[in-house]
């Protein structure tokens, strides 16, 4: 096994996550087979009690983790299915150590951060490397950071337990451009790998994330004063698109220096139908503009999966798509919803919880359903959706969600059954992976063209089945069901040109080089929306 880790210095959101995708895509190119761990030193066993204000999207994989929104790329750019034990919480760590000192496991011993956490830290480690070549670890957070502290001590420890010749390690810092002397700053550099170096580990790849083109003095200062090679600082700039950025380490020599590092056989990478995947996204000249109404709109990273899904199916109809971010509580009424989207080529109400920005995503429904916009909605995105049906076309007047109203008359969304007597929050939704079977001759069926299909699912209120026939009557199709007939995964409306909605979460699924049936639908419908668009005006 070859463990490579990554660290990062300076300050937050130098794009550890992108370059660890980007590394792991580069070498699975290469055929080997690798695997990716965030660790995040928070004490929350999972990110899914959190706020997306704090960590952005809560990403959910193929077996019902909830994890932090790296994973996201890192299944979009290696296009693999990662688990649960890919994110490696503090919490999570200190539950396991705690666990085992319960049960009697440490023999009487005194629990305490060195050895029984560090070592509980290692452990997880090589568990989620089991069955791979190559596992590449992301380090949450800055050097420094007290809460790093025991996971820097853990990833020292690699080289010594697993031999030096099977652990790099690579740095992310920022080279701030000075406008004013005209040139780029090392010093910060310099700084943040003496702070890594006084943790005990040396980089032997440094990457610099900067904003301007370094050149040769600049590598040569960074290679001096950090005592790595001059070939081994790689320039991590600003680029048109992230997916371009795994061209651009391959061009900068990366992948052969952590071959000649690590001990790897030499191999030809296979990036001839990625680059093609660059030109088209880069390249495309015509737009679609898309809403996006949701309640976390102000931090783009809470929609990243929805974002990337819309970029993916774009580039797949040879279009780039352009966003227009709409907060849900700003749209009051039908005259609001106008004014929000008026001009758009298609729209779409994604995930969330609670009753904040609920009656403006329901307006958000009707605008669309009555206007015949293009409409994808995104687990909450179906339940306003079918609110709207329900108190407009069948005319239940004051028709909700029991989530957003416990006393409406007319609960066509409801709790779960299995989920009435659950107290504790965390891990307790239905998650992950579940299994649909969709209706024959159906917009669903059109699109996925597959009569069973599985998606990723995170939510506790349901179809209520009370009203399904009611609805059905009117003209709502519930096209995609649970195998045995019970929850709604799909909904969508006959006599409208593309209204559509998944109880699941379409976009943890989309990829690049293979984007989501349901997103590349809607992007078909909106091209085709704007095409009449244009000719009405």
């Amino acid at each position: 096994m070859k463990y490579i880790f990554i660290t990062g210095g300076n300050l937050s959101a130098l794009g550890k996550g992108i370059t660890s995708a980007t590394i792991g895509s580069l070498l699975k190119a290469r055929d080997w087979d690798v695997s990716v761990v965030k660790v995040d030193p928070y004490l929350n066993v999972d990110a899914g009690t959190m706020s997306p204000y704090q960590h952005g999207e809560v990403y959910v994989t193929k077996d019902g983790a909830e994890t932090d929104l790296d994973l996201g790329h890192y299944e979009r750019f290696l296009d693999i299915n990662l688990e649960q034990k890919n994110n490696i919480t503090a919490g999570r760590v200190y539950k396991r150590v705690l666990e085992k000192e319960r049960r009697g496991e440490y023999l009487g011993a005194t629990v305490q951060v060195i050895p029984h956490v560090i070592n509980e830290i290692k452990s997880l480690i090589k568990e989620a490397g089991d069955g791979h070549e190559v596992l590449l670890v992301e380090l949450g957070g800055t050097v420094g950071d007290i809460e790093s502290s025991a996971f820097l001590e853990a990833i020292r420890q690699f080289k010594k337990d697993e031999g030096s010749e099977n652990v790099a390690y690579i740095h992310l810092s920022y080279l701030p451009y000075v406008e004013t002397a005209g040139e780029i700053k090392t010093k910060l550099t310099q700084q943040t790998v003496r702070e890594l170096r006084g943790a005990g580990i040396q980089p032997d790849v440094i990457i610099a994330r900067t904003t301007k083109p370094i050149n040769d003095s600049v590598r040569e200062k960074i290679a001096l004063f950090c005592d790595v090679s001059k070939n081994a600082v790689i320039q991590g700039i600003d680029t048109d698109s992230i997916y371009r950025i795994p061209l651009l380490f391959e061009g900068e020599g990366l992948p052969q220096i952590l071959e000649n590092r690590l001990g790897l056989e030499a191999r030809t990478p296979n990036l001839e139908k990625w680059a093609n995947y660059v030109e088209t996204v880069v390249a495309a000249e015509k737009e679609i503009e898309i809403g996006i109404v949701g309640k976390y709109v102000t931090l783009e990273d809470a929609y990243k999966s929805v974002y990337q899904a819309l970029v993916h199916s774009a580039a797949s109809e040879k279009h780039r798509v352009k966003i227009r971010w709409i907060n849900s509580s700003s749209i009051k009424n039908q005259k609001d919803a106008g004014v929000k989207l008026d001009g758009l080529d298609g729209v779409i109400v994604p995930g969330g919880f609670d009753s904040r920005g609920i009656e403006g995503k329901i307006q958000t429904a009707q605008w669309c359903r009555e206007k015949k916009v293009p409409y994808l909605g995104l687990c909450l995105g179906l339940q306003v959706m079918v609110i709207e049906f329900a108190r407009n076309v069948c005319n239940l007047k004051d028709a909700n969600s029991t989530e957003a109203d416990l006393k409406t008359p007319f609960p066509v969304i409801d709790l779960l059954e299995e989920q009435e007597m659950i107290r504790y929050k965390g891990g307790t939704m239905r998650l992950g992976d579940y299994p649909a079977c969709i209706k024959d001759k159906t917009l669903a069926r059109s699109l996925y063209k597959e009569e069973t299909i599985n998606e990723r699912h995170r939510h506790r209120w349901e179809v209520n089945n009370d009203w399904k026939g009611q609805m059905e009557d009117e003209g709502m199709i519930f096209s995609g069901l649970s195998p045995d007939g019970f929850l709604v995964e799909i909904a969508e409306l006959k006599d409208h040109p593309f209204m559509i909605a998944s109880q699941f979460h379409p976009e943890f699924t989309s990829r690049p080089l293979r984007p989501n049936p349901l997103f590349k639908g809607l992007c078909k419908a909106s091209i085709k929306n704007k095409s009449k668009i244009k000719k009405s005006n």
